[in-house]
């Protein structure tokens, strides 16, 4: 996958780009990230990339020129384009998945009140946000998006396992994680996961996910309930336990 990042902080990205998971990845050439900077494309002496805003208002907001420039630079035409944007739609499971079966990624990080509308007009930007609330610019979501984003892409991780069984992408939270010792400070590891019996402990995962995922996002646990059907009845029967129905 190859991904065009248009920002005006390139030098944030460095140490996620470069190193970890993301690093590998683009040493085996799985995924081809490019750093562009928006104030490289600026016709002003100053470089200058933000203007006040049209109507009045608080803050600045980025000149449209500048932008442009930048996506006909690296050949945006026809490509998925994405605006990082505390108003757009919330990332989640599905959209990640969506996004991960693309080749080429646009995206384009905001900073100051935003960027100039004609821009995510004529560009068709997607408009994609991490959560409710504000950050100063568009960089830091935008590294969660690559993240979550390159965890999906074949080759990336060791096995397909290692993304697909991790929290949410199974439909519910991850169950806790122990290590060597198998005790410490008289806090011991639960037996099922010492027991050798592979059937005991897969269902100690499941229980102990289905339960967490309860506790905290009900709206998860139920929509995994509600597809017991695909559940053997050992499975079932920890769900419905859960739930609080008859055994």
């Amino acid at each position: 996958m190859k991904i065009d990042i248009l920002t005006l902080f390139p030098e944030m990205f460095t140490a996620v780009t470069e190193s970890s998971i993301l690093g590998k990845a683009g040493e085996k050439g799985l995924l081809d990230i490019r750093l562009t900077n928006i104030r490289d494309y600026s016709q002003d002496k100053h470089n200058k990339a933000d203007d006040y805003p049209f109507g009045g208002g608080a803050g600045m907001v980025m000149l449209a020129d500048p932008v442009f420039r930048t996506m006909e630079a690296i050949g945006a035409e026809g490509k998925r384009g994405i605006y990082m944007s505390p108003r757009g739609k919330v990332l989640d499971q599905e959209k990640i998945q969506e996004l991960a079966k693309e080749q080429e990624l646009v995206i384009l990080c905001g900073h100051y009140e935003g960027v100039d509308q004609r821009v995510l007009d004529h560009w068709n930007m997607e408009e994609i946000s991490i959560g409710d609330y504000v950050l100063t610019g568009g960089e830091l979501p935008a590294m969660v998006l690559i993240d979550s984003v390159a965890r999906l892409i074949p080759g990336i991780l060791s096995s397909t396992h290692a993304a697909l069984d991790e929290s949410i992408y199974s439909g519910l939270l991850e169950y806790p994680q122990y290590t060597k010792p198998r005790e410490y400070r008289g806090m011991p590891v639960p037996e099922a996961l010492v027991s050798g019996d592979h059937k005991r402990i897969h269902l100690w995962k499941l229980e102990q996910a289905a339960a967490l995922t309860k506790k905290r996002r009900p709206e998860l646990f139920q929509a995994f309930a509600e597809k017991m059907d695909d559940l053997t009845k050992e499975e079932r029967k920890i769900i419905e336990k859960i739930l609080g129905l008859s055994m």
